[in-house]
């Protein structure tokens, strides 16, 4: 492969790893804009069914859709699926509870996971240099999220999850995007998240007088609700916006090193910050801050690091 043609790679990398968290940005807030009426479980149905043509369509665009069923790689495929539609919840439990910045601050260790995993998942180095910024990176979450203090939150919990759940997802994705079509990827992920989505659905009547206070338990745990047309129409558009983040996430990945394209997810907290104010008035604390910019830098060093070595 030219030098141009892989610096061009990385550019498209960078461009639909950027586009895809502004995407996903306005998903989040959508979400926490109806978390406290709504039920989690039924925001996935929503998103899901109304991703669904648009993830269809370019299933047979692509060309892909005799090949919706790999043999080979259904386990595989359906694994991936799950733990990303566990993180995903995880994250939308967090923020139910939490300022949007402050989970997708907590969120932010996923570039370190995946830069941890990258190594004996993928086969790729991991330099002593990245070892660095992931214990400096998870310094920051410990400053924001203050186990055993009186701070502490345990949606900070959730949040975290869906870190360590998403890269994992993410190293599983770049192994079959080798080999399967992005379309198929993202219609199996989609699916999954609908059938979880109904599972979870199908058991919270057992917990409708159960009094649940926690603001992550209750938004997972709630009855269904119908929403009025505003809430409905804020639906469709997340559907819409996550099925183009969906595969916005999965061609970044695909056309650039895992560890090349996760530290570019940091353009999330600015969206969240603003998101977050202008929305719901939440401003995170200066503990938060702190922790957000440790992690922050050290990511942004990591990402530094790398391209220096690389125009070398």
């Amino acid at each position: 492969m030219s030098g141009t043609t892989a610096e061009q790679n990385r550019l498209k990398a960078a461009l639909f790893a950027v586009g895809s968290v502004g995407l996903a940005s306005m998903q989040d807030a959508i979400v926490k804009s109806v978390s406290n009426d709504l039920p989690a479980y039924e925001t996935v149905i929503f998103r899901t069914v109304a991703s669904l043509p648009l993830l269809l369509g370019w299933l047979v665009y692509s060309g892909a859709l005799s090949n919706l069923f790999p043999s080979r790689m259904l386990g595989l495929l359906f694994l991936r699926s799950f733990i990303l539609c566990t993180a995903y919840f995880g994250f939308v439990l967090s923020i139910a509870a939490l300022p949007i910045a402050t989970s997708v601050s907590i969120y932010f260790t996923m570039p370190f996971v995946v830069a941890a995993l990258a190594g004996w998942s993928l086969g790729e180095r991991v330099p002593p240099y990245r070892w660095i910024a992931i214990a400096i990176g998870f310094a920051g979450v410990l400053l924001m999220v203050r186990p055993g203090s009186e701070a502490f939150q345990p949606a900070a919990l959730f949040a975290l999850w869906s870190a360590v759940g998403y890269a994992i997802g993410q190293m599983i994705g770049r192994h079959l995007s080798m080999r399967i079509e992005s379309a198929v990827i993202a219609n199996w992920q989609n699916v999954t998240y609908f059938s979880v989505a109904v599972l979870v659905g199908l058991v919270t009547p057992f917990f409708a007088h159960a009094g649940i206070e926690d603001k992550s338990m209750a938004f997972l745990l709630r009855p269904w609700v119908w929403p009025d047309a505003t809430q409905f129409v804020l639906l469709i558009i997340m559907g819409v916006l996550s099925a183009l983040a969906s595969a916005g996430f999965i061609l970044a990945y695909r056309h650039g090193e895992a560890n090349f394209v996760a530290p570019f997810e940091y353009t999330a907290l600015l969206w969240a910050v603003m998101n977050g104010v202008v929305f719901f008035g939440d401003f995170p604390d200066s503990t938060t801050w702190a922790g957000a910019a440790i992690v922050v830098s050290a990511g942004v060093w990591m990402l530094w690091r790398d391209s220096t070595l690389n125009h070398r």
